[in-house]
């Protein structure tokens, strides 16, 4: 079975909860430039950080990180 790339909608449930970057960040525990390059497709997180946002955010895990389709 092939693996599609991880993608996220970190960027759209952060703006909805009105955290700027860095108030993400610091909830979580991580730099700024995580969530800067989380948001960008860049960045694949721990299972850790998976949780912390799931819980800072109040979304679950399957609203927040999903598994891009391969195309064949």
């Amino acid at each position: 079975m092939k693996r599609g790339k991880v993608k996220n909608n970190v960027r759209y449930f952060r703006r909805l909860h009105n955290f700027t970057q860095e108030e993400l960040s610091d909830r979580i525990g991580v730099h700024r430039q995580t969530i800067v390059a989380l948001e960008k497709q860049k960045y694949e997180p721990s299972i850790g950080i998976v949780l912390m946002l799931s819980a800072v955010l109040n979304e679950p895990i399957d609203k927040l990180f999903f598994l891009e389709e391969k195309k064949e």
